[in-house]
């Protein structure tokens, strides 16, 4: 009975919000030519969980997935190929196309200086945990996902996401991610970098905006953005062309 509650909970949670207008969006097409495997795509996600996970980390990102590329028995036979493996609260770590967070605010977060075998070990860990489903049946791990906003101070709102558990807080597309990078002894932060202890349960997406180690891909900059002709695209309007029924400035009236 648990675990049926816990999975209508978790399709409940999992449901776009009506409110949510998503800005800043790169085109698809872009992305699909500047992602490279092991890169990181961090996206504002419109579900309700993402809400919270947004306000509990008090960041602008609710979801990460890896994008591996169009692999022999990952891409599957849709038209589009599945190109990016991710940790859903209902699906569990599953392949889907780019085009699932077309129109979506996302962002590259690329690795630096990883050799050929690292990536393939990598993206072989994200591979390997394909098709894993998690326990939903700890009712209490779920309900901390509808208080949109709940009442805790700013230095416990991320260890509010490990309470419980552990199994819906695993289901965390972050944690699957910072743990292949472990697999690899790749620090996210600075602390893993120092051989530090710290748990990848307690990794969330926005860690890997911050971090130090990962580099930002912005799709607009790559494109040799020039903002002067943003500025020459604008209608300027000439002397003495006001709309608003009154003269110019310096236009004089007879």
């Amino acid at each position: 009975m648990c675990a049926a509650i816990g999975n209508l909970l978790a399709r409940f949670l999992n449901r776009p919000t009506r409110r949510f207008k998503p800005q800043g969006a790169a085109r698809t097409e872009r992305l699909r030519a500047l992602l490279k495997p092991g890169d990181v795509l961090l996206v504002e996600g419109n579900t309700r969980v993402g809400t919270v996970i947004r306000y509990l980390t008090q960041s602008t990102w609710s979801h990460a997935a890896m994008y591996v590329g169009a692999l022999p028995g990952v891409a599957g036979d849709g038209a589009e190929p599945n190109v990016l493996i991710e940790a859903d609260l209902v699906k569990g770590v599953c392949a889907v196309p780019l085009s699932a967070y077309a129109g979506m605010h996302t962002r590259i977060c690329r690795p630096t200086d990883l050799s050929d075998d690292e990536v393939t070990r990598l993206i072989g860990y994200m591979v390997r945990s394909l098709g894993k489903q998690y326990d939903l049946r700890n009712l209490f791990d779920l309900a901390r996902y509808f208080l949109p906003l709940p009442p805790v101070p700013s230095r416990w709102r991320r260890e509010l996401l490990q309470l419980g558990s552990g199994e819906p807080t695993r289901a965390m597309c972050s944690t699957l991610i910072a743990q292949a990078f472990q697999s690899i002894r790749y620090p996210v932060l600075r602390e893993q970098a120092a051989f530090t202890s710290r748990p990848a349960t307690l990794c969330v997406p926005r860690d890997f905006d911050i971090s130090p180690y990962f580099s930002i891909v912005k799709p607009e900059m790559e494109e040799r953005f020039d903002f002067r002709s943003l500025r020459r695209a604008q209608a300027v309007p000439s002397v003495g062309s006001c709309q608003c029924g009154k003269p110019a400035l310096g236009v004089a009236v007879n």
